[in-house]
């Protein structure tokens, strides 16, 4: 072992991200396993599942990291390149509360990253602080580790087959952005009985077509052109790991997660009365009255896949779910963020009517909003170091209900606006909601001077 460690940066708050061959090396990477390896056997766990997505830096971190484990004495069961959540669903099917994912997500192909769960729950923030700080100190563990193959990808689709039947055949549209969810999306949603088309669907980490981020618009633009060429029901966009839901309804429009998290929760909430449902502060405040009017308890909280699934966890939810498309569902399933199934739910619901997808989704209350915005900072501490300006200009946001759980929410009697650091790249992450254009654009001239208060020269789309 060398004397090369990582950048404390790679540490984020919901998991591990870096750049290939820059603040991510295979040697950081075993470092990271170590350190993993050693955290596991001092909770006295000697196991851990291991998976991978389809990046072309992947099979090395994979390898490196697993001998890693295998180096400090932790047993490792190996289940190859899959996506993410069947990596989840396998600590439950095999009784092992552990696992590593080796992936990038939804970020760039030159990006990496490493999610880790210890006794079913997430490391972030502070636990992932920890370890970087084990590393610094050398404080590992050594042994002998045994190793182990284990395909659990027929497993999962029976359990989702069975848990989630059909009452009706549907045609559907799926759009993989060669991504790993690419191994199993299109067999599963066949054996739901469904007729699939399918988009970009074999897996390539050079991500030749689109970005695989459904968060994107622009990500969505061919699914939507399929869509709209043919009768379909649904058109179904996963990220590059597969834990990440995309919605396209009949008619070819982009269904918001939190928009897809309203019939979820009216559907959810007639098995669980006063069932508690998490949502990211990205979400639309529609959201929370539509839970609420259907019985639930809204608990609004911080994004992150981590954060949300943590809460889930400690408040005892019935369903969670964050913009970005990580769904939680606790009603039937684990509880662990699962695109593929949370597709298969929504199918459910769409299949369980005769009217269509777009008619169904029309009858949820809607704003006018607009998409996540992102705005690129040259640095972290930069971008840090605005927010901090930012916040400090929270009391110039008159008449107006300020939440500061995770960045700056300003809410409004006719909408709201909100403006928070990205914690996965050196971004601004903005979003606007209005009960009418006006009301959108006279909140995004408020916060526009605001942001432009901290620096001028702030380059904002609107």
């Amino acid at each position: 072992m060398t004397d090369q460690l990582p950048s404390k940066t790679v540490f984020r708050r919901y998991d591990i991200r870096g750049i290939v061959g820059s603040t991510l090396t295979p040697e950081i990477v075993r470092k990271i396993g170590m350190a993993y390896g050693s955290l596991l056997l001092e909770k006295q766990e000697t196991q851990v599942i291991v998976a991978r997505d389809a990046r072309l830096s992947s099979p090395e971190f994979a390898e490196v990291f697993i001998q890693a484990l295998l180096d400090s004495g932790v047993d490792v069961v190996n289940l190859g390149a899959v996506p993410t959540p069947l990596a989840y669903f396998a600590t439950h099917h095999l009784n092992i509360g552990n696992s590593a994912i080796i992936t990038g997500s939804h970020n760039p192909g030159n990006y990496n990253g490493i999610k880790l769960n210890l006794r079913g729950s997430p490391l972030h923030s502070d636990k992932l602080q920890a370890l970087y700080t084990r590393i610094q100190q050398q404080k590992f563990s050594t042994g002998h580790g045994k190793q182990t193959f284990f395909d659990v990808t027929d497993i999962y689709q029976d359990a989702v087959v069975t848990g989630v039947p059909l009452q009706r055949p549907l045609k559907i549209a799926i759009d993989c952005g060669n991504g790993i969810a690419g191994v199993v999306a299109p067999k599963l949603f066949k054996a739901m009985g469904c007729d699939v088309t399918e988009l970009y669907c074999d897996p390539d980490g050079t991500f030749p077509n689109h970005h695989p981020n459904p968060s994107e618009p622009k990500n969505l633009t061919k699914l939507r052109a399929v869509i709209r060429e043919s009768d379909y029901d649904l058109g179904l966009a996963f990220d590059g790991d597969g834990d990440r839901l995309g919605i396209i309804d009949s008619e070819g429009q982009i269904i918001w997660p939190d928009r897809q998290m309203m019939l979820f929760s009216r559907e959810i909430l007639k098995q669980h009365p006063q069932g508690k449902v998490v949502f990211d502060v990205k979400s639309s405040r529609h959201l929370s009255a539509e839970i609420a009017r259907h019985g639930g308890e809204p608990l609004m909280w911080s994004s992150g896949h981590s954060l949300i699934r943590q809460k889930m966890q400690d408040c005892g939810a019935v369903f969670g779910g964050e913009l970005s498309g990580h769904l939680f569902f606790a009603d039937r399933w684990y509880g662990f963020d699962d695109g593929l199934y949370s597709a298969a739910r929504m199918l459910e619901i769409v299949a369980g009517q005769t009217r269509s997808s777009a008619a169904i989704f029309a009858e949820l209350p809607n704003g006018v909003n607009t998409p996540e915005i992102s705005v690129g900072f040259e640095s972290e501490r930069v971008l840090k170091d605005f927010m901090e300006g930012l916040l400090l200009r929270a009391s110039e946001f008159n008449q107006a209900t300020v939440n500061r759980i995770d960045g700056l929410r300003v809410d409004y009697a006719d909408g709201w606006g909100l403006a928070r650091e990205s914690h996965t790249t050196p971004s601004l992450s903005l979003r606007f909601e209005g009960n009418t254009h006006s009301a959108l654009k006279r909140i995004q001239s408020k916060f526009k001077h605001e942001l432009l208060s901290v620096q001028s020269n702030l380059q904002l789309p609107f």
